[in-house]
């Protein structure tokens, strides 16, 4: 694709999210995209991306919330650029911040969707009766995502040798390049040590694999699409709504149910690998009717029916 004007000042900008920031991969395509679709807005109006004013970027916002774009996507858009631009004033390419006075898209916090336990119950009971590789395999990853709440990026991606701290922690690689460590309990151990034992059928002609789990496929490992394929089958087998799961909402599923069962809020935040307590605080709802509930059952005037 022919780049539009401004291309060299972006790939330096996303060079730099690369060596500095640690930036992955999808995270610096989805840079790419969301300043591609800006330079192409302002190319039609004459422009250049880096000389850009601040009414010309209103303009642009203005034409995404004309489109009918989620608030969501408009606040990921502005986020790209407001980076893009501070990273030129920065760098002295120019004397100002255009977008330093512009306004975010007032969204709604959306809650996360989240199976019952009873779900993730039949979920892993399904593919348990799976006895062949695949299964085994299909059983390690569902066993290994519920138990440990990782991305589905961090847990296709997970290196061989696997790390691991005397059997009951995985030492992850999270976004920005940064460690931690996850426990991992006696169900999520069993699937993976029934797992190894299947492992060298998926290597290809037998050579060595750095990944978990290894494929045949240009990336060496098995991707997020096939593994969110694999379980939207698996979703159906068990009689749950496909539409409804995605590995995404199974680490929701981790993190509302330790949230349900009592776990601490910074806790949670900690083994999801969220940089900023903010983000984990989606799941307050949870911790809402936890309390609520708490009320109910042990407050001396509280009303046997659990009228408010």
């Amino acid at each position: 694709m022919t780049r539009v004007s401004g291309a060299a000042h972006v790939e330096t900008f996303l060079e730099m999210l690369a060596a500095e920031r640690g930036a992955s991969r999808n995270t610096i395509d989805a840079y790419r995209r969301d300043l591609d679709d800006l330079a192409a807005f302002l190319t039609k109006q004459g422009l250049e991306t880096a000389k850009a004013d601040s009414t010309a970027l209103r303009a642009y916002l203005a034409r995404l919330n004309d489109a009918g774009l989620a608030a969501s996507t408009q606040a990921r858009r502005l986020s790209a650029l407001r980076q893009f631009y501070r990273f030129l004033l920065g760098d002295g390419i120019r004397a100002d911040d255009p977008s330093a006075i512009l306004d975010a898209p007032r969204r709604a916090r959306a809650l996360p969707k989240v199976m019952s336990e009873p779900d993730v119950g039949s979920l892993l009971d399904l593919v348990h009766a799976d006895e062949s590789p695949e299964g085994k395999r299909l059983t390690c990853l569902l066993e290994l995502l519920y138990a440990t709440g990782l991305r589905v990026s961090e847990l296709v991606g997970l290196p061989w040798p696997l790390p691991r701290e005397q059997d009951s922690f995985l030492r992850v690689r999270g976004k920005g390049s940064k460690e931690r460590l996850v426990p991992i309990g006696d169900a999520a151990r069993t699937a993976l040590d029934a797992y190894l034992d299947v492992r060298p059928q998926f290597l290809k002609d037998d050579e060595p694999s750095r990944w978990l789990f290894p494929s045949r496929g240009d990336s060496g490992h098995i991707t997020r699409q096939a593994f969110a394929l694999w379980l939207k089958e698996a979703a159906l087998k068990a009689n749950l709504d496909p539409g409804k799961l995605s590995p995404h909402v199974l680490r929701h599923a981790f993190a509302s149910h330790l949230l349900a069962h009592g776990a601490d809020l910074r806790a949670v935040q900690q083994l999801l690998g969220h940089a900023d307590i903010s983000t984990t605080q989606i799941y307050t709802h949870v911790l809402a009717e936890r309390l609520k509930a708490l009320v109910q059952s042990h407050h001396p005037l509280a009303r046997p029916d659990g009228a408010d």
